[in-house]
C-alpha cells in the first residue's frame, strides 16, 4: 500500500524553533535555535510505508508552490522567487486519531527510526531544490514560534498520488 505522508505548510514572515530540556523546561543548550524569515514552516508526519516516491512528490510540489503575492497581489510567486527558506518540524501528532474516546491514538504514525530517516531525506530533497532548510530535532520537545503570513496554510497529503 502506498504511504500517506502529511505536511502542514504555513507561509510565514518569520518562524523559529527551540528544543526544550525535559528536566528543566528551559532551552536545551545542546541545540542552537533555528530561525528563518520569509518562507515556509512545515509540520511533517510520516507513515511506515512512506519512501522515495512520497518524498520526491512532496519536495517537487512544495518547491513549485506559488503562494507569495506578485505585484498585483495575486498568489503567483514561489519560494525561490522570494528567496525564502524552510523550517521543517517533525510532527507525528498529525496522525492523531480521536475517533474513539478523547485521548488521541498515534498508531498510524511511522516508527521513530523510519520516520526520522524519511523526514531527513525529505528535508534534503527540498534543499536539493536550492532552498535553505533548517530543522527542529526529531522526537524532541520543541517550542515553535511563527508569524503566519496571509494567513496561508496548505495541507499536503500524498493520498493525492493515489488519485
Amino acid at each position: 500500500m502506498l504511504g500517506i505522508m502529511r505536511i502542514v505548510l504555513q507561509k510565514v514572515s518569520q518562524a523559529s524553533v527551540n528544543v526544550v530540556d525535559e528536566q528543566t523546561g528551559l532551552p536545551d543548550p545542546s541545540f542552537e535555535p533555528q530561525h528563518i524569515g520569509t518562507g515556509y514552516m512545515l509540520l511533517v508526519a510520516v507513515k511506515d510505508s512512506d519512501g522515495d516516491e512520497q518524498i520526491a512528490w512532496l519536495a517537487r510540489k512544495i518547491a513549485n508552490l506559488r503562494v507569495f503575492e506578485d505585484n498585483e497581489g495575486k498568489m503567483n510567486r514561489s519560494l525561490a522567487d522570494v528567496d525564502g527558506a524552510v523550517l521543517s518540524i517533525s510532527q507525528f501528532t498529525l496522525y492523531g486519531n480521536v475517533r474513539k474516546g478523547n485521548r488521541p491514538s498515534f498508531i498510524e504514525a511511522g516508527s521513530p527510526a523510519h520516520a526520522e530517516q524519511v523526514w531527513h531525506a525529505f528535508n534534503k530533497a527540498l534543499a536539493n531544490h536550492g532552498f535553505t532548510v533548517l530543522e527542529g530535532r526529531f522526537g524532541a520537545h520543541m517550542r515553535v514560534n511563527l508569524t503566519n503570513d496571509g494567513p496561508v496554510t496548505i495541507l499536503f497529503d500524498t493520498d493525492e498520488l493515489m488519485r
